[in-house]
């Protein structure tokens, strides 16, 4: 019995032509740039300052000014103010109180532009990490949107019936139809019907497999030119798709060690700067000393111990750091991503679309002894044979005869079998492409050697008569090889190669590219086991990768790499950074240029931590007049951001890449 093609209609006819087209997964809503508030009130403090700053150096009077800088205050201290009294509410301090604190106390005793640059950093701060959280979100919601919203089931006992429902309403057990081009909408098994089945997304997986009666098929894979039965075994809640969704909204949630210290250290530099501000206050007060000057030591003090110099001593050298790399192709997402990438002891790649190209294409053709046809007849005919089909073997065969410049024959009555292979008739011939086990009665040493070497076989016939087998496979990526060594070098021991794919081809690329530790045949929730293992043994984990597959493991790892060309949409979003025109020697580049930016910024520290030590000590031990203290404290903002912009110079690049700068 064939299924019919609607829940109650005629059976479907064989497929003998190309499928149409899958329809396109729904687009994923994405939130624009100013749909958030925190970034709609930085941008308005911003623009007011930047309005309020030549007139006010120009010694306008204070009428032109004045508002501006009100309007910079309001708007930029608007979102830290209410964090802060949050906090406050939760009996905690935090910094962004204090710095609204420290900008109002700037504007009280006339120093404007102090407080609302310190205003205009930390709206900013807040904006952009608002923003790549909801982007994040938004990327994580959309990978839902690879399961289809509605399956064909089983209506019942009615075995030519079949009903249109909610992919939410399937159950375990139920039976459904999987028609050419559609996108399966359960995790589940084969009971009926052969078809290839695109399961890159989540396997990572560079060619389509075959799927028949007993095997297993995933929630969100691409079903391609047959017709499948599918028993229903995971609720749609606990699909791989689900649980990939899952895995990256726990791994996004988790804290650093880093981050927790940070927020442990500002909690108490807030304390103590608020107590000491109040102290110089009221001690003096109490004995009898001048108000105005008692109030003026204290508003120095809150800004010469403000963290104005602290937050630019660390930010400069990681933003040279990004640009830089933006300019060479590798997009760094922020700050603390550049600052995590020289942390990393230990590498992991992906294979398909990492450390190759993602893309099948032939790299032998294998003439059998008794064939009498050459080299290129023989690629001839399968590419003549091949030219209708949309099997991504066929296409690469195609590719690999137009790259010789042969010339096609005309093909007639093409038929496509799902599982099996093609065949037409060419120059008057039958020729059959296909698998191995599709159109041969016993072995071929040739086919047996090919598959050996994990590439993928692929038989030519013609008239009933073997006449070559193609050695299929998916080329290294220029410079993988030397990546892979500069990555070693970096966290001294060779790079690890977690993949999805099978273990002959994983064992091949792995060769080639330099190598040894292999693990092959990966569920997503395994590589994320297996980042979770190193990482609870202490390491740093850097994890490259470009599929949905990969995207857990992104996410869970210390810090994450994603090629951008063909990198998925999660993938992207759960990077740290994107390779933009997946130039995988840009890997090692990245991580050598952020060890030379996190030197610069423990250089920065204590270049801040001692101007403002030696400006808190003046002004508590002696009388630090207010413009000295001022010109000492800005003095040290601009040092040390002049130190950090070091790193936009070609030549930080070129160290990067020629030299490996060591850790």
């Amino acid at each position: 019995m064939v299924p019919p093609t609607s829940p109650t209609t005629a059976p479907a006819p064989a497929t003998t032509a190309r499928p149409a087209a899958p329809p396109a997964p729904p687009g994923r809503p994405r939130t624009r740039l100013f749909a958030l508030a925190e970034v709609r009130w930085a941008a308005l403090s911003a623009a007011a300052f930047l309005c309020a700053l030549p007139l006010d150096l120009a010694g306008a009077p204070a009428w032109a000014w004045g508002p501006l800088y009100a309007l910079c205050y309001a708007a930029g201290g608007w979102e830290p103010g209410l964090a802060g009294l949050q906090a406050l509410r939760e009996k905690t301090l935090d910094v962004d109180l204090l710095m609204v604190v420290a900008a109002i106390g700037a504007a009280a005793i006339g120093q404007y532009l102090d407080g609302g640059l310190l205003i205009v950093i930390f709206a900013t701060s807040g904006a952009l990490e608002a923003l790549a959280t909801r982007r994040t979100a938004d990327s994580v919601r959309g990978l839902l949107d690879l399961a289809p919203a509605r399956a064909a089931r089983l209506a019942g006992d009615r075995p030519e019936e079949w009903e249109t429902v909610d992919v939410a309403d399937l159950r375990v057990g139920d039976t459904v139809l999987v028609r050419p081009g559609e996108r399966l909408p359960a995790d589940g098994t084969v009971l009926d019907g052969a078809s290839e089945v695109d399961q890159a997304t989540i396997t990572g997986e560079p060619l389509p497999v075959d799927r028949r009666a007993g095997d297993t098929v995933y929630a969100g894979t691409l079903n391609g030119t047959g017709s499948l039965r599918v028993r229903v075994d995971k609720d749609a809640a606990r699909s791989v798709v689900a649980r990939i969704v899952a895995m990256v909204e726990e791994a996004s949630a988790t804290k650093a060690p880093t981050q927790l210290f940070i927020e442990k250290v500002e909690q108490r530099y807030s304390t103590g700067v608020v107590l000491a501000t109040l102290a110089l206050v009221a001690v003096p007060l109490a004995f009898g000393a001048d108000f105005t000057s008692t109030l003026l030591r204290a508003m120095t003090f809150m800004i010469v111990a403000s963290p104005c110099a602290v937050v630019l001593a660390t930010m400069p050298p990681l933003l040279s750091a990004i640009a830089n790399a933006g300019r060479h192709g590798v997009l760094v997402k922020s700050a603390v991503a550049m600052e995590r990438l020289g942390e990393i002891d230990r590498a992991a790649l992906d294979k398909t679309g990492t450390l190759t190209e993602g893309s099948p294409r032939v790299a032998e053709v294998r003439v059998l002894s008794d064939a009498g046809v050459t080299e290129d007849r023989a690629l001839a005919l399968a590419a003549a044979a091949e030219v209708h089909s949309e099997h991504p073997l066929g296409r690469a065969i195609v590719a690999a005869a137009r790259e010789r410049g042969l010339r096609l024959p005309v093909a007639a009555d093409f038929v496509s079998t799902p599982g099996r292979g093609v065949s037409a008739g060419v120059d008057g011939r039958t020729v059959r492409v296909g698998s191995p086990a599709a159109l041969l009665a016993e072995d071929c040493a040739a086919a047996v050697e090919v598959e050996a070497e994990g590439r993928t076989a692929v038989v030519v016939e013609a008239d009933g008569v073997p006449v070559a087998v193609l050695a299929v496979d998916d080329r290294l990526r220029p410079g993988a090889p030397q990546a892979v060594a500069a990555l070693a070098r970096l966290t001294g021991r060779t790079p690890t190669l977690l993949t999805g794919d099978n273990a002959r081809a994983a064992g091949r690329v792995a060769g080639e590219a330099g190598i040894e530790d292999v693990r092959a045949g990966l569920l997503p929730e395994e590589k994320v086991a297996a980042v979770r293992g190193w990482q609870e043994a202490g390491e740093r984990v850097l994890i490259v990768g470009d599929g949905v597959n990969d995207a857990p493991a992104l996410a869970a790892a210390h810090t994450g790499i994603a090629m951008g060309r063909a990198g998925s949409d999660l993938a992207l979003e759960s990077a740290d950074a994107v390779v933009v025109r997946d130039e995988l020697a840009t890997v090692p580049a990245v991580v050598a240029l952020s060890r030379r930016a996190r030197r610069l910024v423990v250089q920065n520290l204590v270049i801040a931590s001692v101007c403002i030590g030696v400006l808190v000590v003046w002004d508590l031990a002696g009388h630090l007049p207010l413009p000295l203290g001022v010109a000492g404290h800005e003095g040290s903002t601009v040092l040390v951001a002049l130190n950090g912009l070091r790193l936009l110079r070609e030549s930080s690049w070129r160290e990067a890449t020629s030299g490996w700068i060591p850790g």
